[in-house]
């Protein structure tokens, strides 16, 4: 991109189409719509779905296939610029996007993202630490896997998300027969480490090598999708949180990354004997997009991940993102909805601090993310109790 995207008019020429595309139609493309509009930007989505979050709320909406030539080809001639709000986006469709057109993050990057393999071998390379683990494709691989990952988690290489395509093992047996039931598909092993908690870490990253960062954020995970967000000062140790700040920048520099990047740790342990020589701290995983642990910044930043994102598309100037309240971020489900009906939303918004955003999906189900709920206020205590309170009118689990 060799110059900054401005939208808006001008005086000769009067309103203009600026147009920012993005790949995808989910709550993130949602999110990111939205944020582009309000600043004065055009949007364009491309998405399978006639009912997308973000294509429902979109300039255009392009209802095709993500690997369609000619849905590709409209995206490109309409749009300025392109992102993509997922990471299992065909990296070959945005590859092509990019003969023409500026596209952040790049293909290669997405495609690290989507290989297991790939990623953690990009984390060795960067220096940050990762679990022990093994590559699995042939036989012969997982004959030769070394005691000591034993127990561990199988992963498949591509397209697991939200816990999907995980399975713990504890014996070669085990291993063997998951394995099996994966389709004896590319697979990663990871060592089980003893966790004392989750965290992660968001960056934003310019085509001219700024890079700017949101605050840590606590998380915690339920059946491997993401329950609830914990973001204020001393949420964790301050060393802690900036060796987290300082890897995710090093994983991002590494990729020559452009847009909003989040890495996701493990917190250690130390105590225990397997989480010797780790350092207390190793990186799980990256998403090249916008994360449901970054919500939280809609509603206690100054500048949210998707602004973040819109000002990466467009080569605009980074500024640190400055969180003005405490924050607790609950993550609402299809679990909580009645069989008839809708959650309790007026006694909900009656708490103090309540923020309440719905993603537009029109059928609730077991697991699928149909919306987030925020609480700021002006202390930890404040927001965890307001936050615990909302929890059990929605029948969610205690934190």
């Amino acid at each position: 991109m060799s110059q900054r995207l401005l939208p808006g008019t001008t005086p000769a020429q009067g309103p203009r189409e600026l147009t920012l595309g993005v790949m995808g139609g989910g709550q993130l493309g949602r999110m990111f719509v939205h944020a582009a509009q309000t600043m004065g930007y055009f949007t364009a989505v491309l998405d399978p779905d006639a009912l997308s979050p973000a294509g429902r709320v979109s300039h255009h909406h392009i209802q095709t296939g993500y690997t369609d030539p000619a849905g590709l080809q409209e995206l490109a001639e309409r749009c300025v610029a392109i992102t993509t709000e997922f990471e299992n986006v065909p990296a070959q469709a945005l590859a092509q996007l990019a003969a023409s057109r500026p596209v952040s993050p790049s293909a290669a990057a997405v495609g690290i993202a989507q290989d297991r393999a790939a990623e953690k071998a990009h984390f060795v390379r960067c220096g940050v630490p990762c679990a022990p683990y093994a590559v699995i494709e042939t036989q012969a691989q997982l004959d030769a896997v070394p005691d000591n990952l034993l127990p561990g988690i199988l992963k498949t290489a591509r397209m697991g998300y939200d816990g999907k395509g995980q399975a713990r093992v504890r014996t070669r047996a085990e291993l063997q027969e998951a394995w099996a039931s994966m389709q004896q598909v590319p697979c990663v092993l990871e060592k089980m480490l003893p966790l004392q908690l989750e965290c992660s870490v968001i960056v934003a990253r310019g085509a001219d090598g700024q890079c700017v960062h949101l605050p840590v954020q606590r998380n915690l995970h339920r059946d491997g999708i993401l329950a609830v967000t914990e973001v204020y000062e001393g949420n964790l140790p301050p060393a802690l949180a900036q060796r987290a700040q300082a890897a995710a920048k090093s994983i991002a520099e590494g990729l020559g990354y452009v847009g909003v990047l989040c890495v996701e740790f493990f917190v250690l342990d130390d105590s225990h004997p397997q989480a010797q020589g780790l350092g207390g701290l190793v990186v799980n995983e990256m998403a090249p997009r916008p994360h449901n642990s970054g919500h939280y910044s809609l509603d206690a930043c100054d500048i949210s991940q998707f602004e973040l994102q819109v000002r990466t598309l467009a080569q605009l100037p980074l500024t640190p993102p400055r969180q003005h309240s405490a924050a607790v971020m609950l993550n609402l489900l299809g679990d909580i909805w009645p069989a008839n009906g809708v959650p309790a939303w007026d006694q909900v918004l009656a708490l103090p601090g309540a923020h309440l955003h719905l993603y537009g999906k029109a059928n609730a189900s077991k697991g699928r993310k149909m919306g987030h709920l925020t609480f700021t206020g002006a202390s930890a205590a404040d927001v965890r109790a307001t936050a615990l309170q909302a929890a059990a009118i929605l029948g969610i689990e205690a934190f």
